[in-house]
């Protein structure tokens, strides 16, 4: 590999955040309050976020917030990529 498509990496790293948002998004949905409330404090390592979490969140939003997680994991891949190739001169 020389080069790291700067499209198609940022593509493939949106894709799987938005993916992992939607995982989070169902587990809100399915879990309940106080389930979603013990799976997060697990994955932030006992900081507790009873006080922060919602698990009523209207479906427009949940929308809006998948098109903009993936568009800043589409920012950030690219920008993985052109940094990589820019550092590399374009050879691995």
């Amino acid at each position: 590999m020389n080069k790291i498509d700067v499209k198609i990496f940022g593509f493939a790293v949106g894709s799987t955040v938005a993916l992992l948002y939607l995982g989070c998004v169902v587990v809100l949905m399915v879990a309940g309050h106080e389930t979603a409330v013990r799976f997060g404090n697990s994955l932030l390592h006992g900081l507790d976020i009873s006080g922060i979490i919602r698990t009523d969140i209207p479906l427009l939003e949940a929308l809006f917030g998948l098109i903009e997680t993936f568009v800043i994991a589409w920012l950030s891949g690219a920008s993985i990529a052109a940094i990589y190739n820019a550092a590399t001169g374009g050879r691995a």
